[in-house]
């Protein structure tokens, strides 16, 4: 995956922007005002912060040396992930799936229901 296909996933959730809190090299996706991945994407390696389940971060963490606490987030709830690595795109694009969904199912029903979120994810969305 590189970084234009990192960005373009992303940004293919509903609702999903690109903003640079952190200053123009730092890449921020969100929903709805909240973070669900961050990136520097000109980075060599590239990698990706990405909220997850505490209990799945921790696996996840186990199973795969690409997968490491979040860098400079709070280490319970965030992993960071090494791209190019043993894991492939399909998985870490589910993580990022993962993450987007773990905001939007915090959000107020009223706001899931105008991202036309059901709490399956948005990949029948977007054809998956």
């Amino acid at each position: 995956m590189t970084a234009d296909e990192l960005r373009d996933h992303c940004l293919t959730f509903t609702g999903a922007e690109e903003t640079f809190p952190f200053g123009p090299l730092t890449s921020v996706f969100k929903v709805e005002g909240k973070m669900f991945a961050l990136s520097r994407l000109d980075a060599a390696p590239l990698q990706v912060s990405l909220k997850c389940d505490p209990r799945l971060a921790e696996s996840l963490r186990a199973a795969h040396p690409e997968v490491t606490p979040g860098y400079h987030l709070n280490k319970v709830h965030w992993n960071t992930v090494l791209i190019g690595g043993a894991l492939g795109d399909p998985a870490i694009r589910d993580m990022i799936e993962d993450s987007y969904d773990l905001i939007v199912s915090k959000l107020p029903a009223a706001r899931r229901r105008a991202l036309d979120w059901d709490g399956e994810g948005d990949r029948q969305a977007r054809g998956r």
